[in-house]
């Protein structure tokens, strides 16, 4: 697994933006190298901004949309449609405005789904859909080539938290009951998974997250604080703002 590396910038705006230009220069890159591009979303105030974002930016018509495999590393077992799910807030922020292949469009399954209101259910079939996209006779997985995560204040990522028992589940999508944070049923790529990415990008604003951040980047166990443990195969990015960079040592900070 890759080392982490840290870039911090000045405010949350600023923050956003640099990472809407990186993510559509990477998927430039990789539809560049592989003809096409895999990003896995994340929920949350920044993930939107990000995404809102990128709706702006003049060269997101660079990237070939149709040519884009989107997944979301955890959701919120709710209906479809529900303002609180994480597919709703991507697609109104991002994703209704670009020419996405539906096919190429993999939500996680809602609560009022063809599977009923079963999260053990949801989390079985999204794994089968992962499978499918994945090549034949290699991994379980899709070649991800960036994996976007936000960071809890308690140190969650996705919806893997301290200490839930979901760090034990090996298998790559995990159903989560009794979320410390609302709703209470999830679904969500376990760690295992998440670490198949190419690249993993943590990102995180405020002063509420300072203290996760920097418990992560000085090396706490990845049960007590699961953002310690999402590393990329080939690259792990850690993009804040100065206030979520607080309690980051200044040596191991690249400003922007």
């Amino acid at each position: 697994m890759s080392e982490a590396s840290v870039a911090v910038h000045a405010d949350a705006d600023l923050l956003a933006q640099a990472v809407a230009a990186r993510l559509v220069v990477k998927l430039l890159d990789a539809q560049a190298d592989r003809g096409q591009a895999s990003v896995v979303l994340t929920g949350g105030r920044i993930a939107a901004a990000v995404y809102r974002a990128v709706a702006e930016l003049p060269a997101r018509d660079a990237v070939d949309w149709s040519r884009v495999d989107v997944w979301w590393g955890d959701e919120r077992f709710l209906p479809a449609g529900d303002p609180e799910r994480n597919e709703t807030q991507a697609r109104a922020a991002l994703l209704d405005s670009v020419p996405l292949d539906p096919a190429r469009v993999h939500p996680m399954p809602a609560s009022d789904g063809p599977l009923g209101a079963d999260p053990e259910a949801g989390a079985a079939a999204y794994a089968e859909e992962l499978a499918r996209a994945a090549r034949p006779g290699h991994a379980a997985l899709p070649h991800f080539d960036v994996l976007m995560l936000g960071v809890g204040e308690d140190g969650h990522v996705a919806s893997v938290f301290p200490e839930h028992p979901v760090h034990y589940d090996n298998r790559p999508v995990s159903a989560v009951r009794g979320s410390p944070k609302p709703p209470p049923l999830r679904t969500t790529l376990t760690l295992p998974a998440i670490n198949t990415a190419e690249e993993v990008w943590l990102v995180a604003s405020g002063a509420d997250k300072a203290r996760a951040v920097g418990m992560a980047l000085a090396g706490a166990g990845p049960v007590q604080l699961p953002a310690a443990g999402a590393r990329g195969v080939s690259r792990t990015l850690w993009l804040l703002d100065r206030s979520a960079a607080a309690d980051v040592p200044p040596r191991s900070r690249s400003l922007r």
